[in-house]
């Protein structure tokens, strides 16, 4: 499993509670860009609309070697889950108030891969908390070293 690109903010964001791994619909030369890690997934989110589940705001790199044909880098992308899972994450998105967001993307067997995860928005509190959890691990491990 070899990681390509992370969403760095969704754990500072976001209560992390159930992942999927969904894989996702490319077009052209789309996958020869991620191989060379031209993918981003800050600022992207899924929205379920008619039962499929889509990937919004990936920013994919246009590939440099292709001449005529180069998909919009910010297009919407297809997930492709189980409808079983599509039906449990509209569920909860409906009835609890959550969001789902991407967390990274992933090669699997030369399949690209995305992760992603019902979440909970944080308030300015939470992430304060998080800081000062963070700053304290750092001061701990510093003096181990010593």
């Amino acid at each position: 499993m070899r990681i390509v690109a992370t969403n760095k903010f969704a754990n500072f964001n976001y209560f992390l509670m159930d992942k999927y791994t969904a894989g996702i619909v490319l077009r052209g030369s789309e996958i020869k860009s991620i191989r060379q890690n031209g993918m981003s997934l800050n600022e992207s989110f899924v929205l379920i609309s008619k039962n499929e589940a889509w990937l919004k705001n990936a920013y994919i790199k246009p590939y440099q070697s292709v001449n005529n044909f180069s998909p919009n880098p910010r297009r919407d992308r297809k997930l492709l889950l189980n409808r079983n899972e599509i039906l449990k994450l509209k569920q909860a998105v409906e009835r609890n108030g959550l969001t789902i967001v991407p967390v990274r993307a992933f090669f699997d067997k030369n399949l690209l891969k995305i992760e992603i995860a019902l979440a909970r928005g944080k308030k300015n509190y939470d992430k304060k908390d998080d800081l000062k959890e963070r700053d304290v691990r750092r001061s701990q491990e510093r003096l181990m070293r010593l």
